[in-house]
């Protein structure tokens, strides 16, 4: 991991001309700031537009936030020596905002460095529909629902990272999964990256997440596990999964962000705003989204990995942006390994 210390607070009353102090041993505004400025004034027309596709009011924290923290962060991301694409691990819960986040980033780096930037969610690496249907033949039930370890194709995820990371300038199909359909599109469907990649933005909900000590297992977390998973095979599978497989994958990531939310109860609330954008986007009548029943019940799934997330990764990750209850980023830390 790479080893950065800061710390930056941003109040409600921050406003375009105030200065940011970071700590040392980084300082993101230096020399460059007069530089950085301009850069930001170049790109904010671009992140309007980002913003408004994403339904997210231009706020004057959210534009603060795009010049003091994003254009500097960007900057001092590309000047990361490395002989390999630098791999951004970005974890966040349901609806934290980590898909917008790596949208900001990925823009940035691009229009503003002139990087080559390849995004990877990791709900893209979802096993098929018919892949789960055997899991949840074979192991439990619970396993046709995607969204936990072991309903992870790791082994595509593995594939992807790897053909980059070996700069490799073959076209490479990017995996896409459409939760429309709760299904991987076609091969021939996925978007095309071609060329040597500079950084990957790797996003989701358990990105970086690590397995809990087995004796917590016993205890269900909620109705969900208490009703449906009684004798906890489900839930041990999962853990086994974050154990194993998953370690080989996480193990490829340089610098880990997290975005920590206030409470898992905003998991809910936040949910259903992306469900709502996902009902916009449907133009086939035959797909459909989830009710306030049906994501309650699916938000149970991510409960326990969330939550254990939420309390141990901010000690171990590189960066960690806090998300206030109105949904913005009101502070960030970062620190070096212990």
């Amino acid at each position: 991991m790479l080893c950065i210390l800061l710390l930056v607070d941003f109040g409600s009353e921050v406003n375009s001309t105030d200065s940011i102090n970071f700590a040392l041993p980084l300082t993101f505004l230096t020399e460059e700031s007069e530089e950085l400025q301009s850069l930001a004034e170049a790109l904010l027309p671009g992140f309007l537009s980002l913003l408004e596709s994403e339904k997210i009011p231009a706020s004057d924290d959210v534009i603060n936030n795009h010049s003091k923290l994003f254009i500097p962060f960007c900057n001092w991301l590309v000047k990361q020596k490395q002989k390999k694409p630098l791999i951004i691990g970005i974890n966040g819960s349901q609806g934290s905002g980590k898909s917008t986040l790596t949208k900001i980033l990925k823009h940035i780096l691009e229009q503003g460095f002139n990087k080559n930037v390849v995004s990877l969610s990791i709900d893209d690496l979802y096993k098929t529909k018919v892949e789960r249907q055997q899991l949840a033949e074979e192991i439990h039930p619970l396993f046709i629902t995607r969204g936990v370890p072991g309903t992870h194709d790791v082994n595509l995820g593995l594939s992807v990272l790897n053909h980059l990371l070996e700069d490799n300038t073959s076209e490479l199909a990017i995996p896409c999964f459409d939760k429309a359909i709760d299904d991987r599109l076609p091969e021939s469907q996925w978007p095309k990256f071609k060329g040597k990649c500079d950084i990957v933005l790797f996003e989701g909900w358990c990105v970086g997440s690590i397995a809990e000590h087995e004796d917590s297992l016993a205890t269900p977390v909620n109705t969900f596990e208490q009703f449906e998973d009684d004798n906890a095979i489900w839930r041990r599978f999962v853990n086994q999964q974050l154990k194993t497989k998953y370690t080989e994958l996480f193990a490829l990531i340089d610098l880990q962000i997290l975005l920590k939310i206030p409470d898992f109860n905003k998991v809910f609330e936040w949910r259903k705003l992306q469900e709502s954008k996902l009902q916009d986007n449907i133009t086939d009548t035959k797909n459909s989204v989830m009710n306030e029943k049906e994501i309650n019940r699916f938000i149970m799934h991510f409960e326990r990995i969330t939550k254990h997330t939420l309390s141990e990764m901010p000690d171990r990750c590189d960066i960690v942006f806090e998300i206030n209850d109105n949904h913005q980023i009101n502070n960030v830390t970062a620190r070096c390994d212990q």
